[in-house]
């Protein structure tokens, strides 16, 4: 499916692209679209994946370093002699920090299967449930922060809570959708328990790496040196961990969207037609030559996409206060650029046709929005929605791990607070992937061909289709508002001259 129409001009032009859809559905291409899941590739990005194995190797020697010159004995490499004239406070052990990281590990651990056991379920509850809550949580935080005397991290989570009531309010309208395309993902994933398998086991190998992590990390925290060195260490780790936590997030994206692609082509999990060993192929390749791409992709994208969903809530609220609207429109604009190029689905691209992943992202996006699938899109809060979840795990297991510090530790329970909620939503977002795949799957699926989706869910087709309708109408009623507004200063100024 090609189309050269731009579906956003007028409601002849929405007319058209909801017939072409219609046409698409009732032809059916889905056997032309031809997933190279069988066939050889080319290995892609193979820079980044230099850079991304250069990384891991250069932060695991630093790490394992930091965390023996504390474990049993204070200064065992005799590193403080590099560091004397940052010395301020009374050195630890490693072994003093490292088992409240463990804890904090497993407590994250635990909250991410038992988000992928409920989500079978009691999906639509669980997510109504983060979204709520998180407002809630981070206020909660805000005020025992403030009682503690912690004023920087009270007014940091209080305008958390703040942006997260703002967010939800100004997309409060498009939750149901939201929620019923959350409900046929979990259905869907819900159907392939290899699915959460892969889950389970890509969590283990997060678990081991965290290991590490956390051994080195809890060096840095029982070292004497000043809170700011510490701080910037923790710092410099904790973006290693995000990048490496995306990675194998994204890794599992491509997996599970490679599966998922499939049983939508083919009809179902047991259909004759579906490839021997599907997952084991996608497997394949997202470890091989497709990592490069997913190390590339996972630099940038998580944080081009919070960025816009922000964005987009505040822009729908501003009103007409032209001088606000201008500054976000720029901002808007740049971010629309940016998300050309990195958006998460281009990972479905990569799993089904193995292309490098700037590729991948602008031929995804190109599809989108010469099909008008990217108005649905946009009126999709599914990926948020799955991002409070992640949060909210996140701050569970950070906020466990300070009370536990704060015991024997108190002067360093931010440092095990913060860095635990970065492990906590690591690993929770681990679960979470796997819904957020077969969301972006069904989307890539219903821009190629609607038939697809038909087959599967008809029902479900039939309230897309409509939504979709109706998200193109309402942009083609606010361009011919916006000409109107436009073409009226220009006859007062003719009829001035006059």
């Amino acid at each position: 499916m090609n189309h050269t129409q731009t579906p956003f001009s007028s409601s002849d032009d929405d007319a058209g692209t909801m017939a072409t859809a219609q046409q698409s559905a009732g032809s059916g291409n889905s056997t032309s679209m031809g997933p190279t899941l069988g066939g050889s590739r080319h290995w892609r990005d193979v820079f980044w994946l230099g850079i991304f194995l250069l990384h891991l190797i250069s932060v695991g020697l630093a790490l394992g370093v930091l965390g023996l010159n504390r474990f049993r004995k204070k200064d065992r490499l005799n590193i403080d002699q590099y560091t004397n004239r940052f010395l301020e406070n009374q050195a630890g052990l490693t072994e003093d920090y490292w088992p409240l990281y463990a804890i904090a590990g497993a407590i994250s651990t635990v909250i991410g299967w038992f988000w992928l056991l409920l989500l079978g379920s009691r999906s639509s509850q669980m997510m109504k449930v983060s979204v709520h809550l998180l407002t809630t949580y981070l206020a909660v935080l805000s005020v025992l922060c403030f009682w503690g005397k912690l004023f920087f991290w009270g007014v940091a989570f209080a305008i958390g809570s703040g942006l997260q009531f703002l967010y939800i309010i100004s997309v409060i309208d498009r939750l149901p959708f939201t929620m019923l395309v959350l409900q046929r993902a979990v259905k869907m994933v819900w159907k392939l328990p290899e699915v959460m398998r892969v889950a389970c086991a890509f969590m283990l190998v997060m678990l081991i790496w965290l290991a590490l992590w956390s051994f080195g990390a809890a060096g840095v925290v029982a070292s004497s040196m000043g809170d700011s060195g510490r701080w910037w260490l923790l710092v410099v780790f904790s973006v290693s961990l995000f990048w490496t936590g995306a990675v194998l997030c994204n890794t599992v994206h491509v997996i599970v969207s490679g599966m998922v692609f499939l049983v939508l082509i083919h009809g179902g999990r047991e259909a004759a037609s579906m490839p021997r060993n599907p997952l084991l192929q996608s497997l394949r390749y997202a470890v091989t030559t497709s990592f490069g791409s997913i190390c590339y992709g996972s630099l940038f994208t998580a944080a081009i996409r919070t960025l816009r969903w922000e964005i987009r809530g505040f822009r729908s609220k501003i009103g007409n206060n032209e001088c606000l609207l201008c500054c976000v429109d720029f901002l808007f604009h740049l971010v629309e650029t940016l998300v050309r190029f990195f958006n998460k689905y281009a990972y479905v691209q990569i799993a089904v046709y193995g292309k490098s992943f700037n590729h991948s992202a602008r031929d995804a996006w190109e599809l989108f929005q010469s099909t008008g699938v990217e108005a649905l899109i946009a009126y999709d809060c599914s990926g948020a929605v799955l991002l409070m979840g992640t949060l909210l795990g996140g701050l569970i297991t950070g906020t466990c791990a300070v009370i536990l510090t704060r015991i024997k530790h108190s002067d360093r329970e931010m440092m095990m607070g913060s860095t635990a909620i970065l492990m906590g939503m690591v690993l929770v977002g681990l679960a979470m992937v796997v819904v957020e795949s077969a969301v972006t799957s069904i989307y890539i699926c219903y821009a190629e061909d609607p038939l697809l989706i038909h087959r599967w869910d008809p029902e479900f087709f039939n309230q897309m289709s409509e939504t979709l309708h109706q998200r193109l109408q309402h942009r083609s009623a606010r361009v011919r508002e916006g000409s109107s507004q436009n073409r009226l200063p220009n006859h007062i100024q003719e009829t001035i001259t006059v």
